[in-house]
């Protein structure tokens, strides 16, 4: 009796085992079958009937202990849930794509996910079908782009990216876009929780860090935009585009002390590095702040007589500023007294920016623009001899 009792267990064990063996099987031939025929015969309304039909079968797989971890579940579960967002798009069905639920890429991406990594049985067939609704996607959200859908095209370039994700892929530049469409579409605390994470992935190393903090700036989170920037800061301390975000963060905050406090830590901090005081001599340069500028560049100078860099930049610089003075005093009005004493100015900041372009020209005796701007200071200064000097040299090089 109790073996007869043994016996119909196992047959009733067997059969509930079988059962669900049959429902996985029939998720995946109503899939294959009916789905995939009808999607190559361009019978969408069959399709549709067919992908709600799998979905059924494969949800009861999906529950039950003996199939919910099966590889060829997890697989068709992800195919089956991401193509109602496909379909969906295709036929412009948004009420279809709301049949797997608000949450079914979310789903397709984790069944695909845990099927890579459960078993290498599917491995195979989930790369390629993320990397095949990763292509689909990425169309739909060029278009969305391009009708100026910017938030839409930025959610699914976000889903895109995490097909790629399922199967240990990072997918930096659908990453970027999605930012990016965010930004365009004036979601600016998205957009810089994108960049933030791109930042921290290591992609295009301080500019994620600059576009995260701009963002944040421009969303009003001025302390997730001062902590993003020092953070990049201690990757990278001596970049200019980091430490520029720092002032002009502060200046935006109503806090000028800030920015100059900012930059003098820098200083403070490693105050013989020539790159430094080069660094910090060009952010002064773009802030139109012209003594500190010429100070700080100086300072390089004085660190590194053969600094090339701040030699170049030192002369462009002067002769910017003289030239920039020169523009002023020629719109005063006539008889003005700071007409003189401009253009005598703007002449004494010429006649400083020799020396550093001649020990830069010295070093690089073939750069023809700097020999041309060689050429028209001495002219301007009433030295020809130097002047035809530099300019023969100039026409020299081709």
């Amino acid at each position: 009796m109790k073996k007869v009792t043994f016996i119909l267990g196992l047959i009733g064990f067997t059969s509930v085992s079988m059962a669900q063996k049959n429902v996985e099987t029939s998720a995946a031939v109503e899939y294959k079958n009916g789905f995939i025929t009808a999607m190559a015969n361009g019978d969408m309304d069959k399709a549709k009937k067919s992908l709600i039909a799998a979905k059924g079968h494969i949800d009861a797989a999906s529950i039950h202990p003996d199939t919910k971890e099966s590889p060829k579940t997890l697989y068709y579960k992800g195919e089956i849930y991401s193509n109602f967002l496909v379909l969906g798009m295709q036929t412009m069905d948004t009420s279809f794509i709301k049949l797997a639920g608000d949450d079914a890429m979310d789903v397709a991406v984790a069944a695909f996910k845990k099927g890579f990594q459960v078993s290498d049985k599917f491995d195979s067939d989930i790369r390629q079908s993320s990397y095949q609704k990763h292509d689909m996607l990425d169309g739909f959200a060029s278009m969305m782009y391009k009708n100026n859908m910017f938030n839409e095209a930025a959610e699914i370039y976000l889903v895109e990216a995490k097909f790629f994700d399922a199967v240990g892929e990072v997918d930096s530049t659908s990453l970027f876009n999605s930012a990016l469409c965010f930004e365009k579409g004036g979601d600016f605390g998205k957009a810089a929780d994108g960049y933030a994470n791109l930042a921290r992935l290591g992609y295009k190393k301080t500019t994620s860090y600059v576009l995260a903090s701009t963002a944040y700036r421009k969303s009003k989170q001025l302390d997730k935009a001062k902590s993003i920037i020092s953070e990049g800061r201690v990757k990278f301390p001596l970049e200019k585009d980091l430490l520029l975000e720092l002032v002009n963060m502060s200046i935006e905050a109503g806090d000028a002390a800030g920015a100059q406090a900012a930059l003098n830590e820098a200083i403070e901090k490693d105050p013989k590095n020539k790159q430094l005081h080069y660094t910090i001599g060009t952010i002064y340069i773009d802030l139109k702040q012209n003594e500190k500028a010429e100070a700080s560049l100086n300072q390089a100078i004085a660190l590194d007589p053969n600094y090339e860099d701040a030699l170049y930049q030192l002369g462009a610089h002067l002769v910017t500023w003289a030239g920039e003075m020169k523009s002023t005093a020629s719109q005063l009005k006539f008889g003005d007294p700071n007409y003189d004493r401009m253009n005598a100015e703007a002449d004494m900041l010429y006649t400083k920016a020799i020396m550093p372009l001649d020990a830069y020209i010295a070093k690089k005796p073939n750069d023809k623009d700097v020999l041309t701007i060689l050429f028209q200071l001495y002219r301007n200064l009433g030295q020809f001899d130097k002047a035809n000097e530099y300019k023969k040299r100039a026409d020299a090089i081709k």
